[in-house]
């Protein structure tokens, strides 16, 4: 299964009309690329809020309100370019209205056979929580795409161990990572806790980014990262863990990921995260005792 992976640009489209083109320019060229899912990035949805007036869309909660007007022409819009295209797609997220002035930060799966799925952010990094108006999710969620079973975890929590590791307990061989970082570190955050998981799970994880500059954005303002597929750094597979990263130019980063691969390289493995996990829940480690050195 081929995965396509987004370093995609930040913009100002005028009018949703605008950004409809974009994404349909994009996605193309990942079915171009024969990519059978294309994965955009996290908070793309605030990318509509410069189709609003300056006092909008220089404010994270006016923008929030008002991109809310877009969710069904959003939905209707990847809904019918996965069927067109013949592709999956992860629309990056939604900042959606869950109702009270609570949001969810969601990334909806678009199937190409007309279905609909999503994941809700679970962990809130320090910026969300600041907004004081976004919540983190309740459910951990495992999809089937052409009989792989596929996870979502966004941004922040590819950094967290114990949700993914029950996905891929669930069968999950491939994450998908919709992301947005605005620094040097989160951007290499992101990327260790990709490398990780990856390793410890034998799986592939497949992560997008954001690029670019938008000073009209309060959340959109600086993007830092490259879009990446990764795998677990065992034989048969890239001693840097790395299938596919873009370089610094934005566009797609694109990778064969075959779960057959990863059934090849446990094989031969030469270590066994995945399957010696259960060893670091023993009794005796759990908790450490302290003591003196005689």
């Amino acid at each position: 299964m081929k995965v396509a992976v987004a370093k995609y640009p930040i913009d100002a489209p005028a009018r949703f009309d605008d950004f409809a083109d974009k994404q349909a320019r994009w996605l193309r060229e990942a079915a171009a690329l024969g990519a059978r899912i294309a994965v955009l990035p996290e908070y793309l949805s605030l990318e509509l809020g410069a189709t609003f007036a300056p006092a909008v869309r220089g404010d994270l909660h006016a923008s929030l309100a008002a991109i809310q007007r877009h969710r069904a022409a959003w939905c209707d819009l990847y809904a019918g370019l996965a069927r067109a295209l013949d592709l999956h797609v992860v629309a990056g997220t939604f900042l959606l209205d869950a109702g009270d002035g609570r949001h969810r930060n969601r990334a909806d799966l678009f199937t190409a056979d007309g279905g609909h799925a999503w994941q809700d952010k679970l962990q809130l990094t320090g910026f969300e929580k600041r907004t004081g108006v976004i919540d983190g999710g309740d459910a951990l969620k495992v999809f089937y795409l052409d009989g792989v079973r596929v996870g979502i975890a966004i941004c922040y929590d590819i950094e967290f161990p114990l949700p993914v590791r029950a996905q891929c307990e669930a069968g999950a061989r491939l994450l998908l990572v919709p992301s947005c970082t605005d620094t040097a570190a989160g951007a290499t955050r992101v990327r260790v806790g990709a490398l990780a998981r990856a390793l410890e799970n034998r799986a592939f994880v497949a992560q997008a980014v954001t690029a670019g500059e938008a000073p009209w954005s309060p959340a959109l303002d600086v993007n830092t990262g490259e879009a990446t597929v990764y795998a677990p750094m065992d034989a048969g597979l890239p001693a840097d863990g790395l299938l596919s990263v873009t370089d610094r130019a934005s566009g797609w980063a694109c990778a064969d990921c075959d779960p057959q691969a990863l059934a090849d390289s446990r094989a031969q493995a030469q270590v066994a995260n995945d399957r010696d996990w259960p060893g670091q829940l023993a009794p005796g480690l759990r908790q450490a005792r302290v003591e003196a050195a005689d």
